[in-house]
């Protein structure tokens, strides 16, 4: 059955792709992204491949942007937006964390809250908070981004067992992709390199962390979405989607592993 979709950040990634994807299942999917340029690219995209699909830019750290929503009728709203950001704990400016969890977590609440108005009036709907593993395994020089996915992880989680007491059938789930090849990895892992001057704890370690994180990208790395957005659709389509959809499967195996263990 088709149904209204709208997801946050589809100008570039797993949100690009998981929007032309549920376009060609035959829903309608208005596919927003962080700046009007993004929104004419990907309709050009759609259009090119045949598809309808609609776009606009929606910055959802801006509430005019983020009430937009209120005139839509929507199915499933697809949280997707997210920014990255690296650095020690020691040391990264709490600024910039700060800016991250804006984004990550404060925005995509307050754009959830607005979605919610009209799901819950139905007694009907579906939200989709596109976490990651990162939000499940404690990883160094890249808390800044993980423990906003930790946060966002638990709000998630605790918001489905709040619909659940409501009994409204508004169904929540979360979405948990690992490392994939779209380049976030690199530009998250990039950005403290930005500011890591002579005085940093780890300026003398700084080349070695470089060489570190590229092999590891360079290995662990899903060569394109395709498993992250087969999850997308089967948690948007479920009648009652679980609580977790996590891909690539290998990587979400190996932190539950890590986590028995204590990793």
């Amino acid at each position: 059955m088709s149904q209204t979709i709208l997801i946050t950040g589809a100008g570039s990634g797993i949100g690009r792709d998981a929007a032309l994807a549920l376009a060609a299942r035959g829903h309608r999917v208005i596919a927003t992204t962080f700046t009007e340029v993004q929104a004419q690219a990907i309709r050009a995209e759609a259009q090119a491949r045949g598809l309808a699909l609609e776009s606009f830019k929606l910055d959802i750290t801006l509430s005019a942007d983020r009430d937009l929503l209120l005139s839509l009728t929507l199915d499933v709203l697809i949280n997707n937006a997210g920014i990255g950001e690296s650095g020690s704990l020691a040391e990264v400016d709490v600024d910039r964390i700060r800016r991250v969890f804006e984004v990550n977590l404060f925005a995509t609440l307050e754009l959830t809250q607005v979605a919610l108005r009209g799901m819950i009036a139905r007694h009907c709907g579906k939200v989709l908070f596109v976490s990651s593993i990162a939000g499940r395994l404690p990883m160094p020089f890249l808390m800044p981004y993980s423990m906003s996915k930790f946060a966002l992880s638990a709000a998630g989680a605790g918001l489905r067992a709040e619909m659940d007491q409501l009994g409204c059938q508004v169904q929540i789930a979360l979405i948990e992709p690992g490392a994939i090849r779209t380049g976030f990895n690199q530009q998250m892992t990039a950005s403290k390199y930005d500011w890591m001057g002579a005085g940093s704890y780890f300026s003398a370690q700084a080349a070695q962390l470089k060489a570190r994180e590229a092999r590891i990208f360079g290995w662990l790395e899903a060569r394109n979405t395709d498993s992250i957005v087969a999850q997308i659709i089967r948690a948007a389509e479920a009648k009652r989607p679980r609580l977790r959809y996590v891909a690539p499967w290998i990587q979400g195996f190996f932190v539950r592993i890590a986590r028995i263990f204590g990793v």
